[in-house]
């Protein structure tokens, strides 16, 4: 599954103090050096270097040896994956997780790394540390459990934004735990069903206690500073508007319009890329040059300020929103096949709770940014379509031949900019192309997890990005979760409810604010400020809040109360607006025409 980051205007400048910024040490031997310094606090010192799925802890450590030898120091080098279960009982305790379902899993709720850690190799561990006959370097995934971590005189957390990782999941090259090489058949399903949750919850343990946080994106660019700078650095962050670094897919219905607003290296079609959500980086510049790449997931350590209190006691560990931008240009016309999304739907709050233990389902809009020629929607089927035959000829099909009377059973509906379609649950639907499309969505989960239930994607071939061509294999459909789980909505009921009008809320000399109508299941609004020079806004203290530039060239986005928190966008960027973060004003840069804000934010708060 290719991925690309893109790098036009992500980093958020934040002011910390001064010995925050003078505490970080940069450049990989610069960080190995002070690794090694450790060893000098006592006499067979014990070290641990914890951390995320996909650093290469085994590079690293191997550098910290040769370190040590400079200096004359003995140490042995232990990797936690010694001490993990073996194969067969590692997969026995991420069985339940994994599931037999093709395409989805069971949130591990309460697990921790300890549970995939040998109880008796971690007990002859922490009896060889007490000993400390001589001095130990223990790294890798689980090496400061707690079952182990007082026998540490230093901890250091290694820490490694979501989309390098995920690269090295989706190539066959990433380390997991209980082991020191690549594992070719990683499941993806243990990452985001099990392992996800296991190194979070030692990721959040790990920042209150640890000595050190290290930058480690990289292996050739590690950072390090003190646990103490780190927490005021991600504490200072989520007190700013956040800009996220945003991704980009390829995908069978991908459009061109990234071409004329982007420069995203080695991308050559675009299926959707996503603006804001949980998987996402953040890069925080405090100044001085120093720049830190850290997960955007780090912010929910923060859950209060970040979503508001209400919001964080009910789905601790969750940034609910999601957004993203479905770009549908196409230089000449193409077919309507090639143009759209397979049909589908996504599951209700109920749904995912049963069937894969997730604490929100998938509510989703589609805020139409962009208009061309032929700008269309799928959504609902035809009043007089036969449901019946629809779905056996789904199931026959089941994405390998093509059904050409498919047009027979959806309905197509004309989008114009500033068009809004509510998707709630059960929906089946589809961006149908020649448009821009803005989503604003919640995210069911904490890992980031995608609910998409397909039934339909006109047999297409899938984009192969080494071959750089439309030529990989059909995508695969989820017939026995997208039926059950459909609605059937017809198409009277899409124009009756889904084609959601406007209303202006607040109106001002300066600007005036629009609501879209909703439906009582659906657990946010979406609101749009236009403006031509300056509007504001308001978090209330209690609404996490996503807002887009959807036209206009730039906007500065700055608290009333203390205006040296701000952010500048870009036409088509987002910006995440902590609860927390109060009364703010939305600047244009340049005077003359009219700006459009889209936001999205949760009913509840």
């Amino acid at each position: 599954m290719p991925l690309y980051e893109g790098t036009e205007n992500v980093l958020n400048e934040i002011s910390v103090k001064p010995e925050v910024r003078e505490s970080v040490v940069q450049g990989t031997d610069a960080v190995v050096a002070a690794i090694a310094d450790a060893f000098s606090v006592t006499e067979h010192a014990n070290i641990a270097l914890d951390g995320w799925y996909g650093v290469e802890f085994e590079k690293i450590a191997g550098w910290i040896g040769k370190e040590l030898e400079k200096r004359g120091i003995e140490a042995q080098l232990l990797p936690a994956a010694h001490y993990a279960l073996p194969a067969d009982k590692m997969a026995e305790y991420k069985k339940t997780f994994v599931t037999d379902d093709p395409s989805f899993g069971w949130v591990n709720d309460s697990g921790t790394i300890s549970d995939v850690m040998d109880p008796g190799k971690v007990s002859e561990l922490k009896k060889e540390l007490a000993s400390r006959k001589q001095a130990t370097l223990v790294y890798g995934y689980g090496s400061a459990v707690e079952e182990l971590y007082s026998e540490y005189d230093k901890v250091f957390y290694f820490d490694k934004t979501q989309q390098p990782m995920l690269w090295q999941m989706w190539g066959g090259e990433l380390v997991p735990f209980g082991e020191t090489q690549p594992k070719k058949d990683y499941n993806w399903k243990e990452y985001y069903y099990c392992d996800y949750y296991l190194l979070i919850r030692q990721k959040f343990n790990l920042f209150g206690k640890a000595d050190y946080y290290v930058q480690a994106v990289s292996a050739d660019d590690l950072k390090l500073m003190p646990m103490e700078s780190y927490r005021e650095i991600a504490s200072t962050l989520v007190k700013y508007p956040i800009k996220e670094v945003e991704i980009y897919q390829p995908g069978p219905w991908g459009g061109y319009r990234f071409k004329d607003l982007w420069d995203v290296k080695g991308l050559s079609c675009s299926g959707w890329n996503e603006l804001a959500g949980v998987e996402l980086g953040v890069m925080a510049d405090i100044g001085d040059g120093i720049v830190i790449n850290m997960p955007f997931s780090n912010m929910t350590y923060y859950g209060k300020e970040l979503v508001g209190e209400t919001i964080d006691k009910e789905y601790p560990g969750l940034f609910p929103l999601s957004v993203w931008c479905d770009d549908g240009y196409f230089e000449k016309p193409v077919s309507q096949e090639r143009s759209s999304m397979p049909i589908h739907n996504h599951p209700s709050t109920d749904y995912v709770k049963k069937h894969f233990n997730e604490p929100l389902g998938r509510y989703e809009t589609y805020y139409i940014m962009e208009a061309y020629e032929g700008a269309n929607t799928l959504m609902g089927f035809k009043d007089d379509a036969d449901l019946e035959a629809w779905e056996r000829k789904c199931r026959e099909s089941d994405n390998k031949t093509f059904f050409e009377d498919w047009k027979d059973y959806v309905c197509r509906w004309e989008s114009r900019v500033g068009d809004l379609y509510l998707i709630p649950p059960g929906t089946d639907h589809g961006h149908g192309g020649n448009q821009m499309v803005l989503e604003m969505d919640t995210c069911p989960s904490v890992a980031g997890t995608e609910y998409s239930f397909f039934s339909y994607g006109y047999a297409a071939k899938t984009w192969d990005d080494n071959a750089k061509s439309m030529t990989g294999s059909p995508m695969k459909m989820q017939p026995d979760h997208v039926f059950p789980n459909s609605r059937w909505r017809r198409e009277s009921y899409v124009k009756d409810h889904l084609r959601a009008q406007r209303s202006v809320v607040k109106w001002t000399k300066d600007y005036y604010k629009e609501r879209y109508s909703s439906l009582p299941e659906m657990p946010f609004e979406i609101e749009r400020i236009l403006y031509y020079d300056r509007a504001e806004n308001d978090t209330e203290g209690k609404f996490a809040q996503v807002l887009t530039l959807a036209a206009g060239k730039s906007a500065i986005i700055r608290s009333k109360k203390n205006p040296e928190l701000c952010t500048r966008l870009n036409r088509y960027q987002a910006a995440v607006i902590p609860a927390s973060f109060g009364e703010y004003e939305i600047l244009s840069e340049e005077s003359g025409g009219e700006n459009t804000i889209a936001l999205i934010r949760l009913k509840k708060g």
